[in-house]
């Protein structure tokens, strides 16, 4: 299902006044394709990559997945959390693996969180890691797998689950400029074998060669939207 950020605004106090870092952006990302979010640090980015994911309520405006409205000013904190359960995978800067648990398990955890029968997630989970190159390697730790192969594990386990929307928070900050356009390709090429959505929040222009768009926040506005094909 497509990704819609309807006329979203995000307001912080700031002492004695108010910061704004997402002023009335609009945004649509339709689904199997990866749109990636670029802008100068303070732009906006994470904040609005934040309100997509139901980590921090807009202050107006809503975040749609195809025609359900999933974020508001008034969502609350267990319908948030139900909705990013269910409709959305997401990535961040560290990988944050479960240090005890291996590959192949770090996915079949979520899936279970999902709620997904354990023959099928398994069979899914041993899939994707296939698919994102770590076959043979689903039953090493994290301490056993270099950091690309880590970040490739929490790319799996993201859409282990299915996700109608896959969020990514600077995925290749720790990575050196071949593997970082790497990863981007897996993402997406992974977003549109399996149909998410795909947001991904970057601060490097050069990796991006295979998202279908990029977007660029400047003081929390959208400033351009350009197809790249």
């Amino acid at each position: 299902m497509d990704l819609h950020i309807d006329d979203v605004t995000l307001v912080y106090p700031d002492g004695e006044s108010t910061l704004t870092a997402v002023d009335a952006v609009s945004l649509e990302v339709p689904a199997g394709t990866a749109t990636a979010l670029l802008g100068p640090s303070g732009s906006g980015k994470s904040s609005l990559l934040a309100v997509a994911g139901g980590l921090t309520r807009p202050t107006s405006g809503v975040v749609r997945i195809g025609g359900d409205v999933v974020f508001t000013p008034t969502t609350t904190p267990r319908e948030a959390t139900r909705a990013r359960r269910d409709r959305i995978g997401l990535v961040f800067q560290q990988p944050q693996l479960i240090a005890s648990l291996t590959a192949l398990e770090q996915l079949e955890l979520r899936a279970h969180v999902r709620g997904r029968r354990p023959s099928s997630a398994r069979d899914h989970a041993r899939a994707l890691l296939d698919a994102v190159g770590l076959a043979g390697l689903e039953h090493r730790r994290p301490a056993q797998l270099s950091g690309g192969q880590r970040q490739r594990v929490a790319v799996a386990r993201a859409l282990v689950g299915r996700p109608d929307v896959l969020l990514v928070d600077e995925p290749t900050s720790a990575l050196d400029h071949e593997r970082g356009t790497q990863v981007i390709a897996l993402i997406t090429s992974l977003a549109a074998q399996e149909g998410a959505a795909t947001l991904i929040v970057s601060h490097d222009a050069s990796t991006l060669a295979s998202v279908d768009t990029q977007a660029v926040l400047r003081d929390g506005r959208l400033a351009t939207a350009d197809a790249l094909r």
